[in-house]
């Protein structure tokens, strides 16, 4: 069964982040809070209302909490209707609240704000803005429809120039901070599906690097009884008299060999993957690139080391991943050439990936590696049946999130410079170009760890 894409795994689960025992204590609290201040207005500034009214509609909020107690398990998460329909209610038994004791001459009239930041926080736009427009539409009904708190006998009003204004900042407040509260948690979603994209790319990568450990174990731990096989059934042929027995003994031993010379290469082929656990800077590039070499674009290595030789590097799933997401981002947007420069010197490790296509958006420079931008330029929009990110940006996030694991600077710009364009360019323009700057310490091969790695997988027999 195919593993959904994070995108997807998202949209299922949209409008089922919020748990009903988590609104369940926010109306409690409310509940708390309106008592308190209902008792505390009518005992302590002798302000006159209808107590007991009041009091029902907070009973109201304090049976259905009750009732959705008892009817649902705590982990009872809501879907989007579920969800927008509780904050109605919320909102509506609020207003009725406030209608009962002042309208908007009432300061409480702010927590009107409360549920629609909610749902900015856990909802789709759609929700918010029907939630958004019903709390503004009560507002605007509360601004000239209530029942006046009295004092002493007197109706307790503000000058309608103050109550416009706080109508007023009521739906500034509601649009604003529906929107805002909707713009941080977009922001959040996005990076969190991002961030689980990039896991399930590394344990994809992780699984192929211990793929050649698995296979050279394996190779290793059946020659033993294959030699044992082997040995008996060459006794056999000599001991048995019978040429149909001996001719079967002689089949066993050549499938024997056969097994060996199969596991003799796959062990080879472990033992290749583990040495390659430390390879030299050129042959990590080849890697990286391997799979894209052959998609039309021709790609051009070039190696500029100015201290001694090239510099044996860690081979490890973040390094190949990440280099093969710039590799790939490059090669989807080339005109025809694809230039990988690497360098190094006594402290740094340096690579440059450039294409020939038309460059990243100058409005978007600044945001390059950020999940989900849109595509380069609409000239270079693709159409890709394959599922997943191209062209959202998704990729190069993962590219530099797993470089900078690593201990590298990555930073995308434009070849605008003639000063910093490929040797050997000669094509019409010099497109984006990604650079990677690693301290050498950072991703250095230890010779003598190598050494002793390679010491162990040489015993195979």
């Amino acid at each position: 069964m195919d593993t959904p894409a994070p995108g997807q795994m998202n949209r299922d689960v949209q409008g089922h982040w919020v748990r009903l025992e988590t609104l369940t204590r926010v109306r409690w609290l409310a509940v708390a809070g309106q008592i308190a201040a209902l008792l505390v207005a009518r005992f302590v500034f002798d302000l006159e209302f209808a107590l007991v009214v009041c009091l029902s509609v907070v009973g109201v909020s304090a049976v259905s909490n009750v009732i959705s107690t008892f009817v649902f398990p705590r982990s009872k998460r809501l879907s989007e209707i579920e969800a927008l329909l509780t904050l109605l209610f919320d909102t509506t038994q609020l207003s009725l609240l406030l209608f009962l004791t002042g309208g908007l001459n009432n300061p409480f009239a702010l927590l009107l704000i409360a549920p629609v930041t909610i749902a900015g926080t856990a909802l789709q736009l759609r929700s918010i803005l029907i939630l958004g427009g019903a709390t503004m539409l009560l507002a605007s009904l509360l601004a000239f429809s209530f029942e006046p708190l009295t004092l002493g006998g007197d109706p307790l009003l503000l000058p309608d120039l103050f109550r416009f204004g706080f109508w007023l900042a009521l739906v500034i407040g509601i649009v604003f901070i529906g929107f805002y509260s909707r713009s941080i948690a977009s922001e959040k979603h996005a990076l969190t599906e991002a961030l689980l994209a990039m896991r399930m790319a590394l344990a994809r990568e992780q699984k192929l690097t211990d793929l050649g450990g698995v296979v050279a174990a394996a190779a290793h731990e059946l020659g033993t009884p294959l030699a044992t096989i082997r040995l008996i059934s060459g006794e056999l042929m000599d001991a048995l008299s019978d040429p149909e027995q001996a001719e079967d003994a002689r089949v066993i031993r050549e499938q024997t060999d056969r097994c060996r010379a199969i596991l003799r290469s796959m062990g080879q082929a472990g033992k290749d993957d583990l040495h390659m656990r430390h390879a030299p800077l050129q042959a990590v590039l080849a890697d990286a690139a391997a799979p894209h070499t052959d998609r039309g674009p021709q790609v051009h290595f070039d190696m500029l080391g100015t201290a001694g030789s090239m510099p044996e590097i860690q081979r490890r799933p973040e390094i190949l991943h990440g280099l093969r997401n710039l590799i790939q981002n490059a090669v989807d947007f080339a005109q025809g050439h694809v230039w990988i420069e690497a360098g190094w010197t006594d402290t740094r490790i340096h690579l440059r990936v450039i294409d020939d296509g038309a460059g990243y958006p100058p409005n978007l420079l600044d945001r390059i590696g950020e999940p989900y931008l849109r595509d380069r330029r609409a000239d270079d929009a693709r159409n890709d049946p394959r599922p997943g990110y191209e062209g959202m940006g998704l990729g190069l996030f993962i590219a530099k999130t797993l470089l900078e694991r690593t201990g590298a600077t990555v930073r995308f710009d434009n070849c605008t410079n003639p000063d910093r364009l490929p040797r050997g360019f000669a094509g019409p323009r010099c497109g984006a170009m990604a650079e990677v700057t690693w301290p050498r310490r950072a991703i250095e091969a230890d010779a003598r760890r190598a050494l002793g790695e390679n010491a162990q997988i040489d015993n195979d027999p």
